[in-house]
This record gives structure tokens, sequence and C-alpha cells, in this order.
């Protein structure tokens, strides 16, 4: 009778705690090895989301030259170089710590951009949180160099993310740490001829040492230092911006940083998300490398050739990262063909929009942005919380073979012969990425094709109420040439079957 009474009672206790929190009572927590972050379940609202909008920003937009620009003005000979010398003076004089305070950022207006990129239609929203450049745009204790203390005087990432939210976008942020070490080493050096030859610049003066960093061991070279104590100073950075900003996704710009280093920081972030969602892991990590499903993959501006197993992402760029005079852009069409080839491979596509230096958006860029806002407005249905179909899609018989990798966006070219699936329950997408000139005709979608099991009942074209003229044959899907089309080149069918 004892016995029963003290069950009785654990039993009521059990059933309280459920009550209380059954989440924390049994989430899943992560130790900093492989073998744990294989129980990584890829979260549903980055698989639904698809579309990411990226500020790639900070100081070096300021002298308007592009990517690179804070270790590229140390490369003797360079463009960069020579503008620098030419505009700013020699870097021994007048370094990168001098262009810092450069950035103003004083036509910035993160609300209204956040309500931009939401029409436009992103669901998810990153904030770059320091470059190569080692200048922290969060209010950090770890070194002065940051967006709070120096440029704008403000915690650049602080105030994003508030927008962010404040839109219902879900937040992330990109570390590009990992390769500042070995990155700003150019800081170091000095001119080889000339008349300033011999004389360092200002990288290797200790007193900027926090910003610089050291200098490398000789051998130390690759993309990822070998340095540890670089590599734990990496380590407690993004602690500490994970900890004080607890973001949704963070991107780190390498392969899977610095072995069981990494592992630390990654469940650290699994787990410290875990518990801001109370029990629910809802965090996304993204590296340049394979992911086995522990993470997702990030492809920089390049394409899968098939549907990946894991979810993965592109992160490309509308122009160059930063901000560069005169620059040429994707188009709309551009980059709506690469976002619904790279949905209908199971990825999502994080575009970087360029900003100026001091912090708002070209005409030609807001004319890009509104575009593509008109199309998703229309033809996000078939774009948003859909899933891969059995089949990518369909290419023209004379497409050249691109294979998967990183920077092979530009070898990539759609026309109207190709078509991209994507499937919600019990309705297919069929996405024609040019505009036809004649009937569209999908052979994955014929009577003795395998890949369908049931007869089509309903062909429309989204954002038309034009009944259009189609025929399911024996080798395809044949649709006429709808008497209106949009104004956009990429047109969506829905196709429904019966039941």
């Amino acid at each position: 009778m004892k016995n029963n009474l003290q069950f009785l009672k654990v039993l009521i206790l059990v059933l309280i705690l459920l009550a209380i929190s059954p989440c924390r009572l049994f989430s899943q927590t992560f130790k900093p090895t492989d073998e744990s972050f294989r129980q990584y379940q890829y979260p549903e609202w980055f698989r639904d989301a698809k579309f990411g909008i990226w500020a790639h920003w900070g100081p070096q937009a300021v002298p308007r030259q592009g990517d690179w620009y804070a270790r590229q003005m140390y490369e003797e000979g360079s463009a960069d170089n020579k503008y620098h010398v030419a505009n700013y003076g020699h870097p021994s004089k007048f370094g990168y710590k001098d262009i810092i305070p450069l950035w103003k950022a004083e036509r910035w207006d993160p609300e209204k951009l956040m309500a931009l990129y939401k029409k436009t239609g992103a669901k998810y929203f990153v904030s770059m949180g320091s470059h190569h450049d080692n200048f922290f745009l969060w209010n950090s204790k770890i070194h002065k160099w940051n967006a709070a203390n120096m440029g704008p005087k403000k915690d650049v990432l602080g105030i994003w993310q508030k927008a962010a939210q404040k839109e219902g976008l879900r937040f992330g942020v990109s570390e590009h740490l990992g390769a500042s070490y070995t990155w700003f080493q150019a800081s170091h050096k000095a001119d080889k001829k000339g008349a300033m030859r011999g004389i360092p610049y200002d990288g290797k003066d200790l007193k900027y040492s926090e910003l610089y960093h050291k200098k490398a061991a000789v051998g130390d070279k690759d993309w990822l230092t070998n340095d540890l104590e670089n590599q734990q100073e990496w380590l407690n950075s993004i602690k500490e911006l994970i900890d004080n900003y607890h973001p949704d996704l963070l991107y780190s710009d390498s392969n899977f940083p610095f072995g069981d280093v990494g592992r630390e920081m990654v469940s650290h972030f699994y787990n410290e998300d875990i518990k801001k969602n109370g029990g629910k892991l809802e965090a996304v990590y993204n590296c340049k490398q394979p992911s086995y499903g522990m993470w997702v993959e990030d492809l920089e501006r390049g394409v899968k050739d098939t549907i990946n197993k894991f979810p993965w992402q592109t992160d490309t760029s509308i122009g160059d990262w930063f901000y560069r005079t005169g620059q040429k852009y994707k188009s709309s069409t551009e980059i709506i063909q690469m976002l619904v080839d790279i949905v209908s491979k199971n990825g999502n596509l994080l575009i970087n929009v360029v900003q100026t230096p001091e912090g708002d958006l070209e005409p030609d860029m807001l004319k890009i942005l509104d575009e593509i806002g008109k199309w998703t407005a229309v033809n996000g249905e078939g774009i948003y919380g859909t899933r891969p179909w059995k089949l990518y899609g369909e290419k023209p018989a004379n497409a050249k073979v691109i294979k998967a990798g990183n920077f092979n966006e530009e070898k990539v070219k759609y026309s109207a012969g190709d078509i991209r699936f994507t499937q919600k329950g019990d309705i297919l997408y069929a996405f024609c990425l040019g505009t036809p000139s004649a009937a569209v005709q999908i052979k994955s979608l014929g009577k003795n094709s395998k890949l369908t099991e049931k007869e089509v009942k309903l062909v429309t074209m989204l954002g038309s109420d034009e009944k259009l003229t189609w025929k399911q044959g024996v080798t395809g899907l044949i649709i006429s040439k709808p008497v209106k089309l949009p104004k956009w080149q990429v047109i969506t069918f829905k196709v429904e079957f019966e039941k």
C-alpha cells in the first residue's frame, strides 16, 4: 500500500512537470560532436521561407570600389591600392582604421528598408555581423572596433533585428571572421618598390592589433587559420553574438570552421536556440560544406544540378558584395529564374541587396525589388511552403550541362524551354522560365510518364483568369500559348489532378 502511494505521488509530480513545460522536460541538447549533430531537424520555417534578403554592408562600402577593399588597399599595385593612394594617401599613413570613421550611414532607414524587403517577398533577413575586416556591426565588449563605438555609433545588428522582427521576418547574421586572421595579413606588409619602399603599412603597428590581428606565423596562409589563439578569439566573438542577439540563422563564410572549436560554437548556437524557443530547435546554421543533415549547406554564387536530399541555400548578390560606383546589377528576371530553379531543387535563395555607404538604395535597385515583389505577390503560391516534386524540372535538349558548385551562376542560362516543378499537397506548380513563343510542352506530365499516376484535371496560370487550352497526351501535357501573357517572363502553371 505504501509503495503504491509513493508511486502515485511520483506519477502526479511527473504529470505536473509535463503540464508546466513538456518541451523543456524532454528537449534535445547538442554535444559538440558530429554524432550529436545528426539529430538535427531542419526547421519548417526555413523550409517554407525559400527567399531571404541580406545586407552585406559596412565600412568597406565607403570608397565605393566594391568588395575586399580592406585587404586590396594593402596589395601594392592593385586597383584598390592605386585608388587609395590617390584619394586617401599611402596605407602607412592612412589605413583602413581611418576609413572606418568615414562610414556614417547617415541615410540608413532600417524600418523603411525592411518593409520594402517584406514587400519584395523575403521571409527572412540577414545582417552581416562582421566581414573579414574584423569590424563588428554589433555592440561588443570584445574590442572597440565596432559600429556602436565608431562610424555610425549605432548597434547596427541590433537595429536591423528589431526592424526584421517588427515586419515578422526571421533574423539571421553572417560572420566572416573565420578568414579574417589570414585575410588581413596584407596590412602587415610594406611596398617593395617606389618612394615608400620598406615603410610598413599601419597594420604592423601593435597599437592596432585588435583590428588587424598579430603577424601570422610563416606558412599560415589558408582561408581558415591554424593559429589556436585566434580560433579561440573567434569562438569568444561568435558566442558573444549568439548570447546577445539569439539569431534564427547564423552563416559562416567558410567550410565548417576550426574542427572541435567550430563544433563547440554550433552546439552552443543550437542549445541556446532550444532555450529561447522553450525546448524546440528552430536555428539554422549555414556553412560552405556538405551538411549530411547536420546544418544547411551554402553555395556562394552557385546552384545545384539536381534535387538535394537536404535543404540547402545559395548566397549571391544583385551586384558586387559592397557598393561600387557604376556596377551592373542582376535583372529581376535573372533573380526570379534563380529563385525558381533553386526552390525546385530543395534550396533557398539568400540575395544581397547592395546599399550605398550612406545606407540607402539607388533608383535602379528599387526598380528591381519592385519588379520582384510584383512577381512574388502573384506567383509566391508556387514558391512559399512548397517542396520538391519527383523531378526538379526539364531542360531544352541542347542545354549545356552545368555541374553543381560555387561560382557557377554566370554559366547557367535559362529560357522558355526550361521547366521547373514544385508541389504543395496535391497541387503541382510548373514554372516556364522564359516567355513562351509557342505552346508549352511538359513531357513529365504525359500519360505514359512514370512520374504521374493521375490524369490532369485542370491547368491554370497564376495571376490570370484566362481559361487555358491544354491537352494531356501520351508524350506530354501541351498547354497552348496563353492569349494574354503577364509582364514578367517567368510564368507559373498550376496543375491539379483527378482525385
